[in-house]
């Protein structure tokens, strides 16, 4: 029951999300405003608006099925296994990376909308942090994720146009720095230890 309990409230958050962003589409065309507006415009003040709703805007329902499944999944997984940072961790990559892009993006006057950051975030946040623990069950995360979405990798490099490989490339990398400041926090616990001894991961060199 506990874990039935632990999987229920790790999938609430992912599937919140994903019903604001599903819903953001369906009515989009009934309402007349051009949803690209609140995309990242890079280095434009006007622009900036874009790391709070840039996530929520999808071009069509192609890119925003392919956005779906693996946010629905990497989201779940951050909340299950790392249950103690998650919401500091999903927060930090959505407005961190947008930030990013909208400092660093490469090609000015384009608006970059859409949450895939967000999933090489979770995804870098998630292996990265598996390699880091070395314990049995997080390097088994990472490898089951690292065969899923490996070939993510070639999408944080400038490649298919209309592609915003920034947003890719901001997000992971917040992901892995992420990673690196919680690698001692939500250790993964095997039955035999004794619940106290969760105490000892909990301060983090941010403080947080």
């Amino acid at each position: 029951m506990r874990d039935e309990n632990n999987i229920v409230s790790s999938v609430t958050v992912p599937l919140l999300f994903l019903g604001l962003i599903w819903i953001i589409h369906i009515i989009h065309p009934f309402i007349d405003v051009d949803w690209a507006t609140y995309g990242i415009l890079p280095r434009q003040l006007n622009g900036i608006k874009g790391i709070l709703f840039s996530p929520l805007i999808h071009g069509n329902y192609k890119h925003l099925i392919s956005n779906s499944v693996p946010l629905l999944l990497l989201g779940t997984a951050t909340y299950y296994f790392y249950p103690r940072v998650a919401t500091k961790v999903i927060v930090l990559i959505y407005l961190l990376g947008g930030l990013l892009v909208w400092l660093f993006a490469w090609k000015e006057g384009t608006y970059h909308i859409g949450a895939s950051g967000l999933v090489y975030g979770f995804a870098c946040f998630i292996f990265v942090s598996g390699i880091l623990r070395r314990d049995t069950k997080s390097l088994g995360i990472a490898l089951i994720v690292a065969f899923l979405y490996g070939s993510l990798v070639w999408g944080v490099f400038p490649g298919a146009k209309g592609i915003s490989w920034e947003s890719h490339l901001y997000g992971a990398v917040v992901g892995g720095i992420l990673a690196f400041v919680y690698k001692n926090v939500d250790r993964l616990r095997y039955d035999w230890q004794d619940e106290d001894d969760d105490d000892q991961y909990i301060n983090t060199p941010l403080g947080f």
